[in-house]
């Protein structure tokens, strides 16, 4: 392919992205105006009402406020660091959220620096503050629509599309090409505590020159083989670059590697908060070195000269100046002693793009969660970089996609995806698993994977109790329970969420696993800690989920063994035990974004020993997956 062509499709990606950036903005102008205050909060987008805490002035020279959230302890929210917020005042009559008057949002934005549970840090610009604990009305704060993010896409597609014979230019025509990557060729090394798929694979990454995919399947040690691989590399490069999508999955590839004695630098604040986790983040050692304390007080110095400004003229100046240079040349000792430490830096895809790394080049950057990224975002660390290796599994969960349009043309489609068409042989798949019983993988290899992956013989054929079947699908169409609207195993919508929910369904679930439970005995689950994960791709049938396990005495004794959540929330996670609370169901067969099939891979791979699936096998099996996965299950049991 000519690199008229790589820039023509890039130039396409950047029109479908401008279009998923309008239809996002909108929708959040919409949401900001016609959604309640109450349903805001429910979804998890805004905190009501706020305890103002103190004000300070972080190792970042930022202004900061401290807020606190009283708030039901069911409700997830979706603050994490870096995500832009706006404050609001509202005049809620008798404290219930749904007779909520007009919200009034104040005049700036702010950042998030820090959360952790209902307390959270926000840098804000200065001189806002009386305005907040002024405010004659509760406070409350929400998320903001996120310009930042988007700016740092549409700059880096804009340097790549316009690149020249440079590194980068390379990679690109490369990528969009079938010319074959280039490989260095040496005699594969021997790592025996990994498997042959995994150590070829580290072999694999240590040749490419230009580019490697990391196919992981579920249950595959991806990050095991990630870590090898990112440690093989640091013996021969000073330092590399490590990046992923999401806040967590960069937390958890920092832990891992700090585990190892790696000396890893995290750019950006964790999202679990620990001593461990917050002792390599940038800020922390920012804050721990020696020199810190003399910048401190010439920033101290600076502000106060600042707000003095009574003795303006040539020897004001002249001190201001003095006292900015000495901070300037502060912060470059500091950051040069704290880079030059490290031999990893992680941070977001979008994180990449800190000034802190302005000037910075890498041998190798790794991206892992690569098949959830816009293809926009992994541009923006790979610019670093003079190879990229992509770790991940590009048939379980896609990237979000608001827009349809910009799905339709192709924006879902991931660079990694990208690569495994145009490359196959720079593609390196991990082919054996170590969660799941064999009966639970078997159809997920022969669905997503060509057949191609296979069990450890320590989890092949592991179970609970002796003579348990490892996979079950409930069929609730057949189950009739009269009228009772707590027991329907219709679909529904309901209330504020506007969500869909199936109640009976929702019942049905939570006295299965009642059941269950009682035949293997409260002593044992205790003892073995057995742990349970509820499933359901609707949000509102979560919710519910969660409400009825606390009005369940029996489950009392067990709940800090037992995690509900959506499919996204169970990603990259694994349990003993897992329910799948599909909803759907009704007479036209409408399934919804359960065609989502990656989405369905991932909720079935996440058992290791049982998996049950609730749903109206009538109203699914319209669909050839379903139909098959219904098939699979019920020729399972037949030959047990």
């Amino acid at each position: 392919m000519s690199n008229a062509s790589a820039i023509a499709q890039l130039q396409q990606q950047r029109q479908l992205l401008r279009q998923e950036y309008q239809e996002e903005k909108e929708a959040y102008r919409l949401h900001t105006e016609s959604i309640g205050l109450a349903r805001k909060v429910t979804r998890g987008d805004a905190w009501y009402p706020l305890h103002l805490g103190r004000t300070y002035y972080n190792s970042m020279n930022q202004f900061c406020i401290e807020v606190t959230r009283q708030a039901d302890e069911e409700i997830d929210h979706n603050f994490e660091y870096g995500k832009p917020v706006v404050f609001f005042k509202a005049e809620v009559p008798g404290g219930d959220l749904k007779q909520a008057g007009s919200i009034r949002y104040f005049n700036f934005t702010g950042t998030i620096s820090f959360v952790d549970g209902d307390r959270m840090v926000v840098a804000i610009p200065e001189g806002h503050t009386l305005e907040l604990q002024n405010s004659p009305l509760p406070i409350g704060v929400q998320l903001f629509f996120d310009e930042t993010s988007y700016r740092t896409m549409f700059d880096a597609l804009d340097r790549v599309i316009g690149a020249k014979g440079t590194r980068l230019a390379y990679l690109r025509d490369l990528f969009y090409s079938h010319q074959p990557a280039e490989v260095f060729t040496f005699d594969a090394m021997r790592f025996p505590w990994l498997n042959a798929s995994q150590e070829r694979a580290v072999n694999d990454v240590l040749r490419a020159k230009d580019v490697r995919v990391l196919h992981g399947p579920p249950g595959t040690g991806k990050t095991t083989t990630l870590v090898e691989a990112i440690n093989e590399t640091l013996m021969r490069e000073t330092q590399v670059l490590v990046c992923a999508q999401s806040n967590t999955a960069v937390d958890w590839i920092s832990e891992k590697l700090v585990d190892c004695g790696v000396k890893v630098l995290r750019l950006g604040n964790p999202t679990r908060v620990n001593d461990k986790m917050l002792s390599f983040t940038y800020e922390h050692r920012f804050a721990d070195h020696p020199d810190y304390p003399k910048l401190w007080q010439a920033r101290r110095n600076i502000r106060e000269l600042r707000r003095k400004r009574r003795e303006k003229g040539e020897h004001f100046h002249q001190k201001l100046d003095r006292l900015k240079e000495l901070a300037v040349e502060l912060e470059v000792r500091i950051n040069g002693d704290i880079f030059g430490q490290v031999r990893v830096i992680a941070c977001t895809l979008v994180g990449a793009s800190s000034k802190l790394l302005d000037g910075k080049k890498f041998g190798t950057v790794f991206i892992d969660e690569a098949a959830q990224a816009l293809e926009a975002a992994c541009w923006i660390p790979i610019r670093r970089a003079s190879r990229v290796i992509l770790a991940g599994d590009h048939c379980q969960l896609p990237p979000t996609v608001k827009s349809l349009e910009a799905l339709k043309g192709g924006l879902g489609k991931t660079l990694m995806e990208r690569i495994v068409e145009n490359k196959p042989e720079c593609v390196s798949l991990l082919q054996v698993q170590y969660r799941m019983n064999d009966e639970i993988m078997q159809f997920s290899s022969d669905y997503f994977y060509h057949g191609q992956m296979k069990s450890a013989p320590e989890v092949a054929h592991r179970v609970i109790h002796e003579g348990d079947a490892p996979i079950l699908w409930f069929d609730t169409s057949v189950i009739n329970l009269g009228e009772d609207e707590q027991n329907t195993f219709r679909e529904q919508f309901v209330g504020e969420s506007f969500g869909r929910i199936n109640k009976g369904e929702a019942n049905l679930t939570l006295s299965l696993l009642q059941i269950y439970f009682q035949r293997i005995g409260k002593q044992r689950i205790l003892e073995d800690r057995i742990d349970v994960g509820i499933i359901s791709p609707y949000r509102a049938q979560v919710q519910y989920l969660k409400r009825l396990i606390k009005k369940r005495a029996f489950f009392k004794p067990f709940r800090h063994l037992i995690s509900v959540n959506t499919v996204d929330g169970f990603q990259g996670q694994e349990r003993d035990v897992i329910l799948i609370s599909m909803v759907r169901a009704n007479d036209a067969g409408q399934i919804g974004f359960l065609r989502d099939l990656r989405r369905m891979n991932v909720a079935i791979t996440r058992a290791r020993m049982k998996l049950f699936i609730l749903g109206d096998a009538p109203t699914l099996t319209r669909h050839p997956f379903y139909k098959r996965l219904f098939d699979y299950i019920q020729s399972v049991r037949r030959h047990r």
